[in-house]
Formats: C-alpha cells, structure tokens, sequence
C-alpha cells in the first residue's frame, strides 16, 4: 500500500514537471551544473592523484633510495629537506650492497651525464639523453622491464664490458622500426656501446622522459664518464612491500656503519622512498578539492534557491487545484508529500544529469593525462544526497504552504 502510494506521488510529481516543462529544465540544470563541478573537478583530481603515484612510483614500486645529493623541495607550504653533505663514494655503495642481508634487490647507480649525445651512423641526437651507470639489479629497483634482448650479468660489471641498455625513444630514434638495434653498436658521449637490450616503454615520470636514457655498467662509467667525487646512490627493492619500514631501519644502520658514525652523529644521508613526493603533490591537492567543494555548494545553494522559488510559484498556481484535491479528501500531509515529491525528483533530475556531465568532463582531463577512465562512485554518491538535500530543504516551505490552505479560499481563488 505504501509503495503505491509512494509510486503515485512520483507519477503526479513527473506530470505536474511536464506541465512547466522550460522552468523545470532550467532548475534542472541549475543543480545540475553545481553537481558537475563538484563530480568533475573531484573525479579530474582523483585522476592525477593516480597519475602522480604511478609517475613517482616508476622508480619502483616499494623502492627507497639512499642518496647523497644534498636539495631542498618546496611544495606550497611544506620544506622537504634532504639532510645529507658528503657524497656517497662507489666503494660505500659496493660496502653497502654486500652488507644488506635482508631479502630483496639492491642495485647501485650513478648518473654519468643527463645531456648526452647518442650517434648511429648518420644518426645524431639532441644532448638530451640520460646516461646512468647501473649493475645487473638496477632495472627492477627502477621497475624497467626488457622488452628485447638480456639483462647485465656479472661477468660484464667486472670485465667492465662496453654495453649498453637503451630505452624505447633511443631505439626508436636511432634505428627506426626496421632495424633491429640488438649487438648493434653506437655512440654515447666519446665511447662506443654494443646494444644487448632495449628497455619497454615507460612514458614519462615526474616531468623526465624515462624512455630516453641509457643503461651502462657502473664499472664502465668510472672509466670513460669519471669525475672528481662522482655521487652514486643505492636503491633497495625489498622482497615483500609489508617489509619496507623494517627494510628502510636496517638499511639506515648498515649505512651508517658504512660512513663510520658514531651513535651520536646525526645521519648525513637521505632516504627516500619511492612514494614520497608523489605524496607531497597529493597533499597540496586537497586545497583543489577544497576550492571545487565550495564552488559546488554555492551554486547547489543557488539552485535551492531557484527551486524554492519555482515550487512557491508552482503553489500560487495551482492553488485551485489544492483546494479542488483537499475538497474530495485530501489530507494537509498527503498535499506536503506530493510537493515535497515534487521538489526531489526534481533535484533528482539535476543529480543524473550532473554526475553524467562530471564522469563526462573528469574522465576527459584523465584520458588527456593518460590516465584510465574512472567512475568515482564515492561522488556519485555524495551527488545524488545533496540533490536530495537540495530538493527537501526547497521543497519544504513551499509544501508546508500548499499542505495549509484554506480549501474554501482556495477554490475561489483565481
């Protein structure tokens, strides 16, 4: 009986809306544009959230990084300061890797030159090209894959072997789609690299072409890209990414036994984990989510407004009606129900309209990012409450209104 009685309402609801159909559109989009911003806006950002986590996390997934260059970062209002003076020479990083007991990969690396020039026969690149030197574990502590050819072994780091791992812009560039790079030899910077692998592609990372870099055993670049305290880092992969924490601990006390401090000497290295600033840019970004909250609620208050308005009109014109209806039995609360019923599937309508045009817009700023199509269902859901808030708070006054007439008054009224 209830179900009927609800069904009923919605029925007359949906009539008298067809009845002013131009007031009711507009009203319709009036919240729905408020519901657009909010679901759009949030949906965008929940988007480059992920995009900003897998970017960062391109270094490995689980990773910490031990370094020695000394930065300071600054997002909005927080410092991010790496505390570490001394470089970290290649024999702490090789001390290091042999100490660190627990399971997991520990690879060590350097950046020979962040602008170097690759040459193929006639081919000749930009000084654009990353060139780092890295062992054999380096590639899963970065999370690189091997799309063709092998890994570094061993017996190539100790023979301090002349090859080279190349990533997919480089092999792209330098030998197009007919030629296949593998034992191919080119040049980086003044020596000359056998190719043994291309890498897969990685797209970019934190703003770096990670497709644009070649791999060089470490031992190679102490040779032909020497310098005076060349910087080497150390990233550790742990076996299981519930270990990270417990990893990061022990790493901090092998290497501080490694750069011989006493226990009262503050740590004069950094430890950053893979995630870490991806985290820093994720922060800043709830003042984003903020400022589209606020935008939304002020235009979902403008629409409570409008349909306030367009229900009290609604009253006026259909006063005859009501008291035609409470005449024939009507009761005062059956009337309240009928323009409360009204007034949220009115807000109803604004809901789906706006949470279709949100989804529509959000997803289109995660498709421009490279990013998947999300359906963000936490503000689908919000959406469809302050719709209903929306049509209870401007439904109410004019439904108590109606639900008050004089039925006499309101049969002579014209």
């Amino acid at each position: 009986m209830k179900f009927a009685f609800f069904i009923e309402n919605v029925r007359i609801a949906l009539r008298s809306i067809r009845t002013n159909l131009l007031r009711t559109i507009l009203t319709v989009f009036i919240i729905a544009f408020g519901i657009m911003a909010l679901v759009g806006i949030l949906t965008a950002i929940d988007s480059i959230k992920g995009v900003m986590t897998e970017s960062f996390s391109m270094m490995g997934a689980n990773t910490f990084t031990i370094e020695s260059r000394s930065m300071r970062v600054h997002i909005g209002n927080q410092n991010y300061r790496k505390k570490n003076h001394d470089f970290i020479s290649h024999r702490q990083a090789l001390e290091f890797k042999e100490n660190y007991k627990l399971p997991g990969n520990v690879s060590i690396w350097t950046q020979a030159s962040g602008s170097a020039v690759v040459k193929y026969k006639s081919y000749k690149s930009n000084p654009n090209t990353t060139v780092l030197g890295v062992d054999e574990d380096y590639i899963y502590t970065a999370g690189y894959e091997i799309e063709k050819g092998r890994n570094f072994a061993e017996s190539d780091l100790e023979g301090n072997a002349s090859l080279v791992l190349i990533g997919k812009d480089v092999a792209r560039q330098a030998f197009g789609n007919q030629v296949d790079p593998l034992n191919r030899f080119i040049s980086v910077g003044n020596s000359r690299y056998r190719v043994i692998g291309v890498l897969k592609t990685r797209g970019q990372s934190g703003g770096m072409g990670t497709d644009r870099v070649c791999l060089i055993p470490h031992t190679n670049v102490r040779q032909y890209f020497s310098r005076p305290q060349m910087r080497y880092s150390v990233s550790v992969m742990p076996e299981r990414a519930e270990m990270l924490d417990i990893s990061v601990s022990e790493a901090e006390g092998i290497f501080r036994i490694v750069r011989r401090l006493e226990a009262r000497d503050e740590s004069d290295f950094n430890i950053t984990k893979s995630d870490q600033l991806a985290q820093m840019l994720i922060e800043n970004l709830k003042f984003v989510t903020m400022a589209a909250t606020i935008i939304g609620l002020i235009t979902l208050l403008g629409a409570v407004i409008g349909l306030m308005n367009i229900m009290l009109v609604s009253v006026t014109e259909r006063t005859k009606e009501i008291g035609t209806r409470k005449a024939l039995g009507a009761k005062s609360l059956m009337i309240k129900r009928q323009f409360l019923y009204e007034a949220i599937v009115i807000g109803q309508l604004g809901a789906v309209v706006g949470i279709l045009l949100g989804i529509i817009i959000g997803n289109g700023v995660s498709l421009a990012i490279g990013s998947s199509f999300i359906i963000p269902w936490k503000w689908v859901m919000l959406g469809i409450g302050l719709c209903f808030g929306v049509g209870i708070i401007s439904g109410y006054f004019p439904a108590v209104k109606a639900s008050r007439l004089d039925p006499i008054l309101a049969l002579r009224y014209e």
